[in-house]
């Protein structure tokens, strides 16, 4: 067990030894505790949790933006803690067997040992989140998954996740289904990453005879509608 109170030294001391999580506050002596879960993401997918007294949905939403893998807020219970730290070591022990796998879709092909996935030749840039949420859907196909699964598995919320945002804009809706979607830029195309998800999605529905689109749900920001013919309903497919 290593130990810093400040985030220089939380740097050096993870460069200098193998470690498998970090558990970190956001207040730092020189600096903050999202710069250096930013600084740590541009090299290492390691397991990181905050365990802060900042409590607001703002300081939350930057967190799990900055890169956490959870986040925890003070006063806490240490056994709630226990608990969290042993899911994520059982993760990782999960993911250390399963590193070996190469997945297929059709053209889509992901390393998972390397964490670098392929459509045909060309290789793709995902985010962190966009390829646990593609090895995901490759880990289970054929299979109908629910938002609540999918919050669950890949951002860890255990199903305390209220969506109550004012969602998409109307026109932006085609644009979310494009492969390198990032929002209302000039450049988007050229963009890399973001909206990945939804391109695969769509075309694999599309290939079997279905529909993807995106709808307002008032109070509840924008929703995306899955639809296959019927007859894939008896089997669920």
């Amino acid at each position: 067990m290593l130990s810093a109170v400040r985030a220089a030294q939380a740097e050096e001391l993870f460069r200098e030894h193998e470690v498998s999580l970090i558990i970190s506050d956001i207040t730092m002596e020189d600096g903050d505790g999202l710069a250096f879960c930013r600084s740590i993401r541009r090299f290492s997918d390691v397991h990181l949790i905050f365990l802060t007294a900042l409590d607001q949905e703002v300081d939350i939403v930057n967190g799990y933006d900055a890169g956490a893998d959870d986040y925890i807020t003070k006063p806490f219970s240490l056994m709630v803690l226990i608990s969290k730290v042993n899911a994520l070591m059982r993760r990782i022990g999960q993911d250390q067997d399963d590193r070996g796998q190469t997945l297929f879709s059709r053209d889509i092909r992901a390393q998972c040992r390397e964490m670098r996935v392929y459509k045909g030749e060309e290789e793709l840039i995902l985010s962190k989140k966009e390829m646990q949420l593609l090895l995901y859907f490759l880990e289970y196909p054929k299979q109908i998954i629910s938002k609540e699964q999918i919050l669950e598995a890949v951002w860890d919320t255990d199903g305390q996740f209220v969506d109550e945002g004012i969602g998409i804009e109307k026109s932006e809706y085609q644009n979310i289904f494009k492969r390198f979607y990032r929002g209302k830029r000039p450049e988007v195309e050229v963009q890399e990453g973001a909206g990945v998800g939804l391109y695969l999605v769509r075309k694999i529905f599309e290939e079997q005879g279905g529909n993807v689109c995106a709808v307002p749900a008032h109070g509840r920001g924008t929703v995306i509608r899955m639809m296959l013919p019927k007859k894939y309903a008896a089997g669920r497919v």
